[in-house]
């Protein structure tokens, strides 16, 4: 975006194009049938916007205007192509029609009424690459940038822009549809597109500004999926949401201070929330076909139906962490079933675990592996190790705006060390 805008409005079109940038985009492969298009389109539609809303206001309505807009930036850009490529005069035409004439359903169509959901599916085809299946759909559908989405996979932005750079290669030339799979193959391509939907509820989870909206967004895909297909691990993944959205309130002080889950006030936790989440990760442990997210709703369960941290029953958080790795073997989910170790058995054997798995370097640039070392340390009284790792972990945070409450928190403990 241009530097030169005006400051207020610049902030509140960023703030849009982060909130409304998955909808439009999949909206406008909808109407162009074109990816790269209808990209293209819609960063010259905010470009437009960053130019006339200053003098025109900000409208009533700014989905429908960009969406306008970027339709009639691509017209443009179509009619520029024609020049040289008659099928680009003929799609040019069928846009135009569009916009003229109001718009019908099909009624194949009136499955999934969400736009984003269709994109989800297209960018998760089978063709794709799996790694690039989902840092595409988090690029495109959502909005993330590829720095967001590399934190996510633990890899480098340059390995991530590769992927994403590769899979809208296949698209294109694999001449892949905008559509929702058929029947027969929505449970071969239903994996990836969970793992999305929960990466996009984990980055509006850890949000400070549109945090809340992408998470709604999370869990409203979750419930379209649901309805599409009332798969167990569907159920597992929409429970997880719920249960951990539920917490939200009590996550952070009216300061924007950060709340470990042990000091948060839990009457402060939505409860109808938990009680949906409780009741769908209920259904589908009964179901004896769950996966790797109805384990993690399950752990999830237990937090939420302790009334106090000091309740909580830890050695049932481990049991359930033994039985992820069996299924989802990651370092990460190492280190959370260390944390419970820590939390059933005593610091000494949690930290003895934690080492481990710094000594393999899987989580060496792993900025809450280093954090739960340290606050083990500070249990054991063993302070200047706790320092260093505090540091360790304050320096493997982002730099960005959202991450802020975590330096505090980090800041914070280093303080109350010294």
């Amino acid at each position: 975006m241009p530097p030169n805008a005006p400051g207020d409005l610049s902030r509140t079109i960023e703030t849009l194009y982060r909130s409304e940038s998955g909808r439009i985009l999949a909206t406008l492969v909808r109407l162009l049938g074109d990816l790269d298009l209808a990209e293209e389109a819609m960063h010259e539609a905010f470009a437009a916007a960053l130019d006339k809303w200053p003098q025109a206001g900000i409208p009533d309505k700014p989905r429908p205007w960009l969406i306008s807009t970027a339709r009639f930036k691509a017209i443009d850009a179509m009619r520029r192509r024609a020049r040289f490529d008659g099928a680009q005069a003929d799609l040019a035409l069928y846009v135009e029609a569009q916009i003229k004439e109001p718009r019908t359903k099909a009624p194949e169509e009136e499955e999934i009424e969400d736009d984003r959901l269709r994109l989800i599916f297209t960018c998760c085809h089978p063709t794709l690459p799996p790694e690039g299946q989902v840092a595409l759909t988090l690029r495109e559908v959502c909005g993330l940038t590829t720095e967001e989405i590399a934190r996510a996979f633990l890899v480098t932005q340059a390995t991530l822009a590769q992927r994403i750079v590769r899979a809208k290669a296949v698209i294109r030339d694999k001449a892949i549809h905008y559509q929702v799979p058929a029947s027969q193959e929505l449970s071969a391509r239903l994996g990836a597109v969970l793992q999305v939907v929960y990466l996009v509820f984990n980055e509006g989870y850890s949000a400070e500004t549109t945090g809340a909206e992408l998470s709604r967004d999370a869990i409203r895909l979750g419930k379209l999926l649901l309805e599409l297909l009332p798969e167990p691990e569907v159920m597992g993944l929409l429970g997880l949401m719920l249960l951990q959205e539920s917490r939200r309130a009590a996550r952070s002080s009216a300061e924007g201070e950060l709340i470990l889950l042990d000091q948060q006030d839990r009457l402060l936790w939505n409860r109808d929330q938990i009680a949906e989440g409780i009741s769908l990760t209920e259904t589908a442990l009964r179901s004896r076909r769950f996966g790797a997210y109805t384990l993690q709703a399950a752990i999830a369960a237990v937090h939420a139906e302790a009334s106090s941290a000091a309740s909580t029953d830890w050695r049932q958080i481990m049991l359930l962490y033994d039985r992820l790795i069996c299924i989802q073997p990651s370092p990460v989910v190492e280190l959370n079933r260390a944390v419970a170790v820590a939390m059933c058995e005593g610091p000494e054997h949690g930290l003895h675990l934690i080492d481990g798995l710094l000594a393999r370097e899987e989580l060496a640039n792993y900025h809450l592996a280093h954090s739960a070392r340290a606050d083990l340390c500070r249990r054991l009284g063993r302070l200047l190790e706790a320092r260093a790792s505090y540091e360790k972990a304050l320096a493997q945070v982002g730099q960005e705006a959202r991450q802020e409450p975590e330096r505090r928190f980090l800041s914070r403990r280093l303080r109350e060390l010294k």
